[in-house]
């Protein structure tokens, strides 16, 4: 067994000690090992769902080259993503299905992610920055901020109605200083302050009551209880609000509560008793926004708010950003899609191995710059 695996390994120029055990590889490095236990097995086909969905863009360029090696080796390959610009990258063709039905299947030659995201929803989806605003005051400001280990001397400050891109492969330190900006963890040296006063959190409780408000990229873990109804996973941050005078929580409240949100944030529910994890992902997320948006914020840190939806979804979300900013609520947007903080961004913080080394506006420059910016 262990010949043949070698054997494997090396006829694909895979990475891999194949005498280590799985349970201490990355991510990356598991999904070669499934590769093999495929390639082993005799596979002609293999069918790769969303394969690079929590990679860092180095583990996605070795996974995509892998890919292309096995299709000239007479492997087929399906490939099922929402990154479009991979699709565009590795497949000669594409099929694009919507709502359960197939709309057809297209050569990528000539084929433009605008056109697919059309093709994909039905709707003329704009792929321009985010247009000029006007922002308010400042809200939140972190002066020389660090945690040993995890980021250093990050500064900067947030404004009302603003929406602040912080973007950089993962491992950066993006969701270790939303964690810091929520109560989560304590940072070693340097303060926070907001709208002008001194800022000091010893949990998520304190950032609550400060109006912050922290998405988490863990939907599944973390943003909701996927075994709660919809009802209650809308209302869980507000609780002490929706009792009756004897204390207990009032039915009657949480639903009106529900039914607000699913109405504000064009939520396609069915019925709000069945449990969250009924709902498809842009819904569940919309879900995960509701219960934070119901403490009213004036901070929100949003923390890669569309990781596993599709286009159409995350137009939807974005758009509810964008409205959310336009408001007046000031809001910290974490992605490694460049596409992301280029479209919706005001003004975009490239971190690397914890540091802020780049600012960017993006309405002053590409998408192709910014990508270049966040993996170079």
């Amino acid at each position: 067994a262990l010949t043949q695996s070698r054997e494997i390994i090396q006829q694909f120029g895979l990475n891999l000690d194949p005498t280590a055990r799985v349970d201490g590889l990355s991510i990356a490095h598991r999904q070669l090992v499934a590769i093999c236990r495929v390639l082993r097995a005799g596979a002609s086909i293999i069918f790769m769902d969303e394969p690079t969905a929590s990679l860092t863009y180095k583990e996605v360029q070795a996974l995509l080259a892998i890919t292309r090696s096995l299709a000239e080796k007479g492997i087929s390959i399906v490939l099922v993503s929402h990154r479009l610009a991979e699709v565009l990258e590795v497949c000669q063709r594409v099929t694009v299905l919507r709502n359960g039905l197939l709309v057809g299947t297209y050569p990528t030659v000539g084929m433009t992610q605008a056109r697919l995201s059309t093709l994909m929803t039905g709707l003329e989806l704009e792929f321009t920055p985010r247009a000029e605003t006007h922002q308010g005051q400042p809200v939140l400001e972190l002066k020389h901020l660090s945690r040993q280990g995890e980021f250093e001397d990050v500064s900067f400050t947030l404004h009302r109605g603003e929406i602040l891109g912080l973007t950089g492969l993962l491992g950066a330190g993006r969701t270790e200083i939303a964690h810091a900006i929520f109560g989560m963890t304590r940072p070693t040296s340097g303060e926070m302050r907001k709208d002008g006063l001194p800022l000091k959190l010893r949990s998520n409780r304190d950032a609550v009551r400060h109006k912050i408000a922290y998405l988490s990229e863990d939907r599944l873990h973390l943003g909701l209880v996927q075994n709660q109804s919809i009802n209650m996973n809308s209302a869980v941050t507000v609780l002490p609000s929706l009792e009756k005078p004897r204390g207990f929580l009032s039915p009657r409240r949480i639903r009106a509560l529900t039914a607000h949100w699913v109405e504000q944030l064009k939520t396609k529910v069915s019925d709000a008793e069945l449990a969250v994890s009924s709902l498809s992902g842009g819904n569940q997320q919309r879900i995960a926004l509701a219960k934070w948006l119901a403490t009213k914020p004036e901070v929100l840190i949003l923390d890669c708010p569309t990781i596993g939806v599709d286009v159409g979804a995350k137009s939807g979300i974005f758009d509810i950003i964008r409205d959310l900013a336009d408001q007046g609520v000031a809001i910290i947007l974490i992605s490694d899609e460049a596409g992301e903080i280029w479209m919706n961004a005001d003004r975009a913080l490239v971190l690397r191995e914890g540091r802020i080394t780049t600012e960017v506006i993006p309405s002053e420059t590409t998408e192709e710059a910014l990508e270049a910016i966040i993996n170079a």
